[in-house]
């Protein structure tokens, strides 16, 4: 780290000194004892512009209080069937860790649906996930590698994409949305596997209008990615999707759910849900605590990330028109919302 990064944390600090004590509070639930750290984060997602870095930290604060995320690791989804159908439709968990120990998660792209539930519910999931990864799992990682790990790395499989994923374009934009702006720089690399012919073309087009940070951190792998993958993790970490070519994303692999961390009853999954419902029981005053309990505030995206969700859109369906495809986008409906 040169001197002039040097001297923008130091500015940055002295500009933490004065914010009141609430926000002082949530943010040291964030930082978890590497308060630094956490500074050079936002720094990075603002260039190092201390004066924009701030202010993304400040508005990132005044979201966490504004929407009680420091309590939201205590107000789990129920009933259990609920919170089944969310992990049935949002495919996401914990594979292992790299040979370097960061975490791996993997993120089943192609055949989450989101219709199980409401668009709060699967948001709120997506936050739990965020929260107990900065809590628990990288704090995990941090003790056995024996060095400060901040960030993990991101396993995506397009098995299965179809047109109908424009249906969700505004869910998936909020939950990026509130990746980019509250969670930033949380991501090392994300590695894209089992991409179809319709991935491979859109990304030509979208790949130009990515900012170079970002476009650095995505890597588009050949097949299932098994090979490449086996490089920085030991097989006994990759995703069951990535184990051999033409394996696909299930949710019901073939050694049943022991390899297959998006299932319910995957180790992780039954240790995060079990984490949500013991918070709940420290805090709980005797009040039954609601399915709707909490609601999000869903931030405003960014213009230009509001551009690429445009240009994949169309992308989408200038492919479906060339390959004779018009028929299956009957009904579908995009909100620009």
């Amino acid at each position: 780290m040169n001197n002039a990064h040097q001297e923008a944390i130091k500015q940055f600090m002295s500009l933490m000194e004065n914010v009141d004590d609430r926000m002082k509070g949530t943010f040291q639930n964030m930082h978890h004892g590497y308060p630094a750290e956490t500074l050079v984060r936002f720094l990075k997602a603002r260039n190092w512009n201390v004066q924009k870095g701030h202010k993304m930290l400040i508005d990132c604060l005044h979201w966490r209080i504004q929407n009680e995320i420091d309590n939201i690791l205590a107000k789990p989804i129920i009933p259990t069937d609920l919170y089944g159908a969310v992990r049935d439709s949002q495919l996401v968990g914990l594979s292992g860790y790299s040979k370097e120990g960061l975490p791996i998660i993997a993120i089943g792209v192609g055949l989450s649906t989101f219709d199980k539930a409401s668009v709060n519910h699967y948001v709120r999931s997506h936050i739990q996930m965020n929260e107990y990864r900065d809590r628990v799992v990288l704090p995990t990682a941090t003790e056995k590698s024996g060095r400060h790990i901040s960030s993990c790395l991101k396993v995506l499989d397009m098995t299965g994409l179809k047109l109908s994923v424009l249906n969700q374009r505004k869910l998936l934009t909020t939950i990026s949305t509130i990746d980019d702006l509250n969670y930033p720089e949380k991501t090392e690399t994300y590695y894209i596997v089992n991409a179809p012919y319709i991935f491979s073309a859109c990304w030509k087009t979208v790949k130009p209008l990515l900012q170079e940070r970002t476009k650095g951190k995505i890597q588009v792998l050949q097949g299932c990615g098994r090979d490449e993958l086996l490089k920085i993790m030991d097989y006994s970490s990759l995703p069951h999707f990535c184990r051999k070519e033409g394996s696909g994303s299930s949710r019901h692999s073939s050694n049943g759910t022991i390899d297959n961390c998006f299932s319910l009853d995957h180790t992780f999954h039954q240790q995060f849900y079990n984490y949500l419902k013991q918070q709940a029981t420290l805090i709980e005053t005797g009040l039954r605590i609601k399915q709707g309990s909490i609601h999000v505030d869903f931030p405003e995206p960014d213009p230009q990330d509001t551009k690429i969700a445009e240009t994949i859109e169309c992308e989408f369906h200038r492919l479906a028109d060339q390959n004779g495809l018009c028929n299956s986008l009957n009904g579908l409906k995009v909100n620009r919302d």
